[in-house]
């Protein structure tokens, strides 16, 4: 049987599709494609079978150029649009398509009734199927198999589209909006062109009859039966709608203490702990993926120790963990007594009352009265004996992950209505938690690969972009589908968004900027000032439209303190300097005054959140990291597809480098170009990866962002090393 024998049977034309999809595409040959597909070709091979070889033979090919990524992702996103609108996937079939899809959805009970009542003419009008073309294969892949909504009924099929997802989710963000095809398009303009968009609840949910569009849940676990098996219900339910949740345990008292109800003795945190590990296990974000838990522990509770050991892979099983994220709630007490080569005492909650509620001089004052009170749980150490055993267990199983309890409250803007706790699975997110509130953030993030015009930010696309961002964040906090009546509470009284960003290594690289250099440290600062002037700014216009949050009053924004100014109260606190250049470049007093006069819409704008998957959905390079490798395989649902540096193939194209020997080199020394015959220096230091960038530069420049932000940023430290006092020394330069 000849091939086109084969195709007037199965209906798939695969050199029209190839063709098509090639169009634009400069660096693609398809001849080269349709051999290694005739490769896979046999007599009597299903349609399906035949597309999936084509999807492959494109990707087989990414190597050679990153146009076969783009090739790739085309035809694959165009054999899914046949198959759900039946016919050829032209534009015009693509929004006429969408009412369909509309009614389709409403009838099976997954997307939000209201939608029957926008005006889908209009709404579609504005669909702009070519946008589909701006998918590179990971990121059509990622949403083909884990966001584009599927029918309830087996056997499942996707029957959502790119494009009609983008506005799915604008469309629910719009709901309460009094012009919602307005917004609804001005929200769909800025997530299809991969301007700004929001984290995957957001994605999954938004538009649907379920719309749990929050990203993090911070929560404490009261000490009692009651208490703990409440919070393992509220992880559940939380977890459940791709919520993630930091659980501060640090109240449950510790191993040994004494039950007053039956005089008996506390078995500790660790098998508590131990059944939240299992909630992650169980509870699986709706089977869309793992869950994803993270357990905060104070370094002075007694339970420390045993604490640290959650995720060995030796002992007693039943005391360990791990699936969830154990991490360290530092005082800056602790490191002065790590620095003084001092003493450190633990307890358990119950017998040091407050401390849990204390932060700074405060904590300082009352933990040492607690030292002196020879309290019966007391057990002093010496502090650096308990660094040490937090960096070994860091260096030997990725956790404890560090974080700092007295900046993070110190810097709040929320210093006047509670403390903060804990911070999330990606410690980008600080914001107050109580008995009654279980804090709530709804995250989205800016694509500053994006925001890149003739060598220089595009000042006016941020700002329009920050601003519209902005609104859709607050817009969750009054759609969203609370689970229980805590979070509810806090995200009403409070309303927290963080705004974050990603693509921030490829603005460098189109920039011409070395990571490692005093230019990024500058870039860092400069950008990071503008995007937080233009969220602060959006916030106190939004107050001025809907109102100001509730405890907007005897908050820091409202006593005229921004972030920058909080330097000065968390050096004052800890009586050290900060190694910071405090200078800045816009208007902050005019600003100052305009929230004076207007208020602010949320208690908290900006927080820097991983990105991992949103980043592979637009292409981009995740969070404000430098790349992981140059080329590498990368896994997901799908199974592995290759990522290849296409600025780095630019540069080696424009040297006439891009050649099989090169590629080889690059695949037989794992990405990196130190040594590649004949590249200029400047072009090594470039394209130098995470483990070939001192990781100083990432703490360099996470501070002169962290001047900016109202929240915090979630930073990995990459380092090959087996020196514990390396390791020590890069937390203790913090």
């Amino acid at each position: 049987m000849s091939h086109s024998d084969h195709n007037s049977q199965n209906n798939y034309d695969w050199r029209a599709a190839l063709e098509t999809a090639v169009l634009g595409l400069e660096q693609v040959e398809s001849a080269k494609v349709a051999a290694l597909f005739e490769k896979n070709f046999y007599a009597g091979i299903s349609a399906a079978e035949e597309k999936k070889a084509l999807v492959g033979a494109a990707t087989a090919l990414i190597e050679r150029h990153y146009d076969y990524s783009y090739l790739a992702a085309r035809l694959l996103l165009t054999q899914l649009a046949e198959e759900i609108l039946a016919a050829p996937a032209t534009s015009e079939n693509y929004r006429a398509g969408f009412s369909a899809y509309v009614k389709e959805g409403i009838e099976y009970q997954l997307l939000n009734p209201d939608f029957a009542a926008f005006d889908l003419v209009k709404i579609a009008a504005a669909l702009k199927p070519e946008r589909d073309q701006n998918f590179q294969y990971l990121g059509a892949q990622t949403i083909a198999d884990r966001y584009l909504l599927k029918t309830p009924t087996k056997p499942r099929r996707v029957f959502e589209l790119p494009q009609w997802m983008w506005m799915r989710i604008a469309m629910g963000l719009a709901l309460k909006e009094e012009r919602r095809e307005e917004r609804a398009i001005e929200f769909y303009e800025v997530m299809s062109q991969f301007f700004l968009v929001p984290s995957t609840p957001t994605l999954f949910n938004s538009g649907t009859t379920h719309s749990q569009l929050s990203s993090c849940y911070l929560n404490s676990v009261d000490d009692s039966l009651t208490g703990i098996f409440k919070a393992f219900s509220d992880v559940a339910s939380l977890s459940k709608w791709a919520g993630g949740v930091g659980t501060d345990w640090t109240p449950v008292r510790a191993l040994g203490s004494k039950i007053k109800g039956t005089n008996g003795d506390s078995q500790g945190i660790i098998p508590f702990v131990k059944i939240f590990n299992d909630i992650a296990v169980a509870v699986n974000q709706g089977g869309k993926r793992r869950g994803a838990l993270a357990a905060y522990l104070e370094v002075w509770h007694a339970d420390l120790e045993e604490f640290l050991e959650l995720k060995k892979n030796t002992g007693d099983e039943r005391r360990r963990a791990h699936d969830i994220h154990p991490a360290v709630w530092i005082p800056d007490l602790f490191m002065k007594r790590v620095l003084a080569d001092g003493d450190w005492t633990l307890f358990s909650p119950n017998e040091v009352s407050g401390l849990h509620d204390l932060y700074g001089r405060e904590f300082e004052k009352k933990y040492e009265e607690y030292e002196k009170a020879n309290l019966e749980s007391a057990r002093k150490h010496k502090a650096k004996d308990l660094w040490k055993k937090i960096l070994t267990m860091l260096y030997e199983t990725g956790h404890p992950w560090i974080t700092f309890k007295d900046p993070c409250n110190l810097r709040s803007p929320q210093d006047h209505v509670g403390v903060i706790h804990s911070s999330n699975l990606c410690t980008e997110i600080t914001l107050n938690s109580a008995a009654d509130e279980v804090a709530v953030c709804n995250l989205a993030s800016l694509n500053l690969s994006k925001m890149i015009k003739d060598g220089k930010l595009n000042e006016e696309l941020i700002r329009i972009t920050v601003q519209t961002g902005m609104r859709m964040l607050d817009n969750v906090i009054d759609l969203n589908f609370y689970t229980i009546p805590e979070t509810e509470r806090a995200n009403h009284r409070h309303r927290p968004v963080g705004m974050g960003l990603m693509g921030y290594h490829d603005a460098l690289y189109q920039l011409g900027i070395d990571f490692a250099s005093e230019e990024n440290i500058r870039f860092a600062d400069t950008s990071m000032e503008f995007i937080a002037y233009q969220a602060y700014s959006a916030s106190a216009d939004l107050a001025r439209e809907r109102g100001a949050y509730e405890t907007y009053p005897g908050s820091k924004w409202s006593r005229g303190l921004l972030p920058l100014d909080t330097l000065e109260i968390l050096e004052k606190e800890r009586d050290l300097p900060l190694e910071i250049d405090k200078g800045s470049t816009r208007d902050w007093d005019s600003l100052r005054a305009k929230i004076k006069e207007q208020g602010m819409r949320n208690s908290n704008c900006l927080a820097i959140a991983p990105t991992a998957t949103i980043a592979n959905i637009t292409g981009a390079i995740p969070c404000v990291e430098p790349i992981f490798k140059n080329i590498y395989s990368k896994e997901n649902m799908s199974g592995s597809f290759l990522v290849v540096n296409k600025y780095l193939m630019d540069d080696l194209r424009a040297l006439n480098l891009w050649t099989p020997e090169t590629l080889n080199y690059l695949k037989h020394h794992d990405g990196s170009v130190a040594n590649i015959p004949g590249l200029p220096e400047d072009l090594r230091r470039k394209y130098r990866e995470t483990f070939e960038i001192a990781p100083e530069w990432i703490f360099k420049a996470a501070a002169a962002r962290g001047k900016w932000i109202d929240q915090s940023a979630s930073t990995n430290i990459f380092v090959s090393t087996t020196s514990g006092k390396y390791l020590s020394d890069l937390y203790l330069a913090i």
